[in-house]
């Protein structure tokens, strides 16, 4: 599973929807033609294409900290809060990530659920101060025992940097990693999801540049996500693995305004049971038990 924060299904639009604007190989090049509001459904060789309701009955611009709860437990937490709320996770929401998520419902199977994302020491630093303030999945995975990892692990080849090829751990946090391509880490994260049950990568700088922060960077950003997207796609296992793309919100794909929007979120599935994913999310909330029904 590939979750990437604030990506929807926007408008045809060739000046703010910049999978219009610049191309995306993952589209252009697999799909042949590109999701929008005036088609969302795409079908190419067993992948498919297609708009997941992000707004689940609640008034208001959807947000990550509700949104990510319903994608990764299962339960509509806007209804539950009764608001749309992030970016991190409402007070309320907490012990139903504690008893719901995704990677204790792997483990209570007898599964091996892995999250693939590495954190900096500055991280680890924040934990130790006994701050808790987290983002749904770091929140998961502390809940229910599984492995945060770190530099060590990165540079061993079991984990990716959230930005992809390391390069600002470097730039920005001053170490002296090895800079891979994108292509290379789609490599080492198929690699992973081949030995374990349920294997997560989170990418959050679509909602970043979306925002209008990190500008400076859009396009080594968006070129990177590019390849490492069409190289997962073009290498995944179709009979063995089952790949999973998904978003909690709107806001990528309209860079006319800087908050998120009422687009349905984009989703994708591809590989083995890909077909009975599609068909079975509708909104946020059956990503999760449609996963656990079709990949467990």
């Amino acid at each position: 599973m590939i979750f990437i924060d604030g990506v929807g299904i926007g408008e045809k639009d060739f000046e703010f929807n910049p999978f219009f604007k610049y191309g995306f190989k993952v589209f252009d090049n697999i799909f042949k033609e590109t999701p929008h509001k005036g088609k969302p459904y795409l079908e190419k060789n067993g992948m498919f294409v297609f708009p997941t309701d992000a707004k689940l009955g609640v008034e208001g611009l959807p947000q990550s900290g509700t949104g990510q709860v319903a994608i990764f437990c299962g339960m509509n937490a806007p209804k539950f809060v009764g608001k749309h709320f992030g970016p991190f996770p409402y007070s309320t929401t907490i012990p139903i990530i504690a008893e719901q998520n995704i990677f204790k419902a792997y483990k209570e199977r007898g599964k091996t659920p892995y999250f693939a994302n590495a954190y900096p020491k500055v991280f680890f630093d924040y934990l130790k101060s006994g701050k808790t303030r987290l983002s749904t999945t770091s929140l998961s995975c502390r809940l229910s025992g599984i492995k945060l990892n770190s530099v060590t692990d990165l540079r061993q080849s079991k984990a990716l940097t959230a930005e992809i090829t390391n390069e600002r751990w470097n730039r920005k946090l001053k170490y002296q990693l090895k800079v891979i391509s994108p292509e290379t880490a789609a490599r080492r994260l198929l690699r992973i999801a081949g030995k374990n049950d349920f294997t997560l990568y989170e990418f959050f700088h679509t909602d970043h540049l979306g925002h209008g922060r990190i500008a400076d960077e859009f396009e080594a950003i968006y070129n990177n996500l590019d390849r490492f997207l069409f190289t997962i796609l073009s290498e995944l296992n179709k009979e063995a693995i089952t790949l999973v793309i998904c978003s909690d919100h709107g806001n990528f794909e309209d860079l006319s305004v800087k908050t998120h929007t009422m687009n349905p979120a984009l989703t994708l599935t591809a590989g083995k049971n890909a077909l009975q994913l599609a068909e079975s999310i509708k909104d946020l909330t059956e990503i999760k038990p449609s996963i656990i029904k079709y990949c467990t």
